[in-house]
């Protein structure tokens, strides 16, 4: 075999058409052996005698596309002193395009024998692990563009690509559960309707399903366990694991594309599929464990873990940073994807001990000038002391507002003094971004998400009902601040059944009414269960799965009961519909500055731009906002406050709304205010099964009284 001095830059394999030059990194290894996997389970060995600043990289004439490969590390072996170089172990590629194969968790895997932990284990682990893989870069992107929805226009989407896709009764059998089954014209049509803008994908960087439980009998179905950080999960893709995975990521962004809705990576750079000191050796802790990770600084054997996973990345790491940077720019730049949402954030602002808002990776964000053009989401918090950082992140970022979702369930559910929160929630958390220059569309406000209860589990459940998960229901979040409508879980009585579905409504159309960017979690639209499990990471089943309501209807044809929950499945997916137009037709309901509370130059009504009152129409004092007892208020929204380029370039003045907002469980009269518009049309009413189709409403007046039910919300509109 021919072998060539090759290049040190770009890390991993890269092929050219000819052959494919290897780099890979390692300061603390003595030598590193390139070994050429073969289908006989032998393999080649090719000893990287070129260094460049630590970087060992050689170039084969002729290793083409499908060529599986691993490293073997030899070098120090000193766990008291944080250094695990093994040659035993075969290594994966950290730079890899693509992964084949699983891990079977033999001993072999792991650096020491089980029931020893101090012993040394030089057991081949090359039958028992996964491969790198050798990619063809080259795709016909076609006339692909991105979307480059302004964050004022975008509805986000949470979503699995398994979990959306297996289910879907439209998708042929071989495609679900994959990239495929995610671009299939059934699954993008459903989003396109429902007014989506982006989908957020759970992490499909190539991950590991743990050790523990795979034993159990379980999986790491989330996929919060990533071990590439350039290569699509091979077990997402239909075809093939040897390159086809990456095809296939690629179609699926870009039928998503042509369909204008943005892909969105949630990404976990705060840890690694290794865990901590007892954790398997496939990567990173084989090739240099004190580079990679953050290690107990008098006991380096140990791992700092601020993730609660077992170990954290070593984010002052001038190597670290360039790994998850050019993981960055590579889903940008060769993937087309649109953004991303980082798993614990607050993990990658540890430079030290403390979160550093200043740290060297966003700076290296700031200045970027492809990563810092995308969509950039924060999840702001871990679980180390001071992790939680909502509304300190730097103003090139949005964050996951995690008060805008303990907020809005405490309104709902009935709890007193929520009312001047919740005001704030609703117009955008001034209180968190205001100060530091950003604006409203720096808070994703959302209600539910992949963690923890689903919508209908939310208003169906008050404890958590974990037991699938093997572990004595103790794992989880316990304070969901979820309310059951009085039984906990499914039931047949109409009244708490009626009272969920309207909770529902009401969680979806404020969400929808709130500035700024609302996201919906994967089937929330049409009300799926996970029958109380707030904690679903290991459920990789009919449990976890979203089931589509055209299933299920044809499933229950002859049972009454199934038939309703699919029929009422239906009327939420359509209010659901409803609510995301009418906030995407209004731009009052998303508007790119925080509202000031005054007179706006230049309208002809001398309205202010927001003004509140109390349900006797009155506006709202400093006693009514803390009043415990208060529940209910009204919000006049002026839309000629705001206004957006007509079709030909003129400027168009938008309608003005009056929300109507009943937390309480009594029903409730609401004076129309008499300053603010003699006449207004009922746009939605969350008492309504169907919520009111736009356009359809009774008319009121001003100084009219209008009855709300107990937890309700009406939406009135005022011609502009």
């Amino acid at each position: 075999m021919q072998v060539w001095p090759g290049q040190a830059y770009p890390l991993g394999a890269t092929y050219d058409g000819a052959g494919t030059n290897f780099a890979v990194f390692s300061e603390a290894a003595d030598r590193i052996e390139l070994c050429l996997l073969h289908e006989d389970g032998s393999e080649t060995a090719v000893e990287l005698r070129e260094t460049d600043a630590f970087v060992r990289h050689a170039y084969l004439p002729g290793v083409m596309p499908g060529q599986r490969y691993g490293f073997r590390v030899h070098g120090p072996y000193a766990p008291e002193s944080g250094l695990r170089c093994n040659s035993a172990k075969l290594l994966l590629d950290p730079y890899a395009r693509a992964m084949a194969g699983t891990i079977d968790w033999d001993e072999a895997v792991y650096g020491y024998h089980f029931g020893r932990p101090d012993s040394r284990n030089d057991l081949d682990s090359a039958p028992h692990t996964m491969s790198s893989v050798v990619v063809n870069p080259y795709f016909d992107w076609g006339d692909d563009r991105p979307p480059r929805t302004d964050y004022h226009r975008t509805v986000i989407y949470e979503a699995h690509v398994k979990g959306l896709t297996m289910t879907h009764p439209a998708l042929p059998k071989e495609l679900r559960g994959t990239y495929a089954g995610l671009a299939h014209p059934a699954i993008v049509e459903h989003l396109t309707e429902l007014g989506v803008t982006a989908i957020e994908l759970m992490p499909v960087h190539q991950f590991v399903h743990d050790h523990r439980l795979v034993d159990a009998g379980m999986a790491n179905y989330w996929g919060y366990n990533t071990i590439g950080y350039f290569a699509p999960h091979n077990a997402y893709a239909s075809w093939g694991d040897r390159g086809q995975q990456v095809l296939e990521f690629k179609s699926a962004v870009r039928s998503l594309h042509k369909a204008g809705i943005e892909v969105i990576l949630d990404v976990v750079y705060n840890h690694t599929a290794e865990g901590n000191h007892l954790g398997p050796t496939l990567s990173f802790r084989g090739l240099d464990n004190p580079s990679y990770y953050r290690l107990v600084e008098d006991n380096p054997r140990y791992y700092m873990d601020t993730t609660g996973t077992g170990n954290s990345l070593l984010m002052r790491s001038p190597h670290v940073l360039q790994l998850i940077m050019d993981s960055l720019r590579y889903w940008v730049t060769e993937m087309h994807v649109d953004g991303f949402r980082f798993d614990l954030a607050a993990t990658l602002a540890r430079q030290f001990h403390e979160v550093d808002r200043l740290s060297s990776f966003f700076d290296l964000v700031q200045q970027d000038p492809v990563v810092s053009q995308v969509k950039l989401i924060a999840e702001p918090w871990d679980v180390g002391e001071g992790g939680y950082q909502v509304g300190n992140f730097p103003p090139l970022w949005t964050e996951w507002n995690g008060m805008y979702r303990d907020t809005v369930r405490d309104l709902w559910r009935g709890e007193p003094r929520t009312l001047a929160e919740f005001a704030s929630r609703l117009t955008g958390s001034s209180d968190l971004y205001q100060d530091d220059g950003r604006r409203p569309l720096a808070s994703v406000n959302f209600v539910t998400c992949h963690d923890g209860f689903t919508l209908r589990d939310l208003v169906s459940y008050n404890e958590k009902h974990n037991d699938a998960n093997g572990e004595n229901n103790r794992d989880g979040e316990s304070h969901n601040r979820s309310w059951n409508c009085g039984v906990e879980g499914e039931t047949d009585d109409p009244g708490v059944r009626a009272l969920r579905m309207r909770q529902m409504r009401n969680f979806i159309a404020t969400l929808m009414l709130s500035q700024g960017v609302p996201m919906i979690s994967h089937g929330d639209e049409f009300g799926r269960t996970q029958h109380g499990n707030n904690n679903a990471y290991c459920q990789d089943g009919e449990l976890a799965w979203v089931h589509w309501p055209g299933a299920a209807a044809a499933e229950a044809e002859e049972d009454g009961t199934e038939a309703a929950e699919a029929a009422e499945a239906r009327a939420l997916l359509e209010f659901t519909r409803s609510m995301v137009w009418l906030r995407r037709d209004h731009p009052v309901f998303r508007r790119r500055r925080f509202f000031h509370g005054r007179p706006v130059e230049g309208t002809h009504d001398d309205l202010s731009d927001i003004a509140w009152f109390t349900p006797e129409g009155r506006e709202m004092t400093a006693r009514d906002w803390q009043a415990a007892s208060a529940r209910a208020l009204s919000v006049f929204l002026n839309g000629h406050a705001i206004s957006e380029p007509g079709p030909r370039g003129e400027r168009i003045s938008d309608d003005s709304f009056l929300l109507l907002f009943n937390a309480s469980p009594d029903e409730k009269e609401f004076v129309v205010p008499v300053n603010h518009g003699r006449q207004w049309q009922v746009v939605v009413d969350t008492a309504v099964p169907e919520g009111v189709a736009p356009g359809q409403g009774d008319k009121v007046a001003a100084g009219d009284r209008v009855t709300l039910v107990g937890r309700s919300l009406v939406v009135l509109r005022r011609p502009a």
